[in-house]
């Protein structure tokens, strides 16, 4: 089975080498880790394969513990998943056209009181 990944991996870095640039997606190697994690491995012993096998392009060794302790939590998955935060903005160019036709006749105004005029309208 470690032979297995470690393939997998070199196939991933090979196929994604591009103009001397690696384009390695974490997603592959956080993968990798959950498959090691269920077949027993120790973070040292993922870690030390990860090394072998992707050199100077593995994850550190404490990223690769934090990825393991995250699988062990069960709050882990190799998705990307929605996270709370900033809301997605959307700008048109209607708004941007509004914006510019706030400031030109206030050039003195907040932001707030823009932010106040953009609501009205919607």
């Amino acid at each position: 089975m470690r032979r297995i990944a470690s393939l997998l991996l070199l196939q991933k870095q090979k196929g994604s080498m591009s103009g001397g640039a690696l384009d390695f997606n974490n997603m592959e190697t956080q993968t990798v880790i959950n498959l090691f994690f269920l077949l027993g491995k120790a973070p040292k012993e993922i870690h030390t394969i990860l090394t072998e096998t992707l050199g100077e392009h593995a994850p550190s060794y404490a990223t690769a513990k934090n990825w393991v302790v995250q699988v062990k939590r069960g709050d882990f998955s190799t998705f990307l998943v929605p996270r709370p935060g900033r809301p997605e903005t959307v700008t048109t160019l209607e708004i941007k056209n509004k914006i510019q036709e706030i400031i030109q006749e206030d050039r003195r105004i907040s932001a707030k009181t823009i932010a106040e005029h953009l609501g009205r309208l919607t």
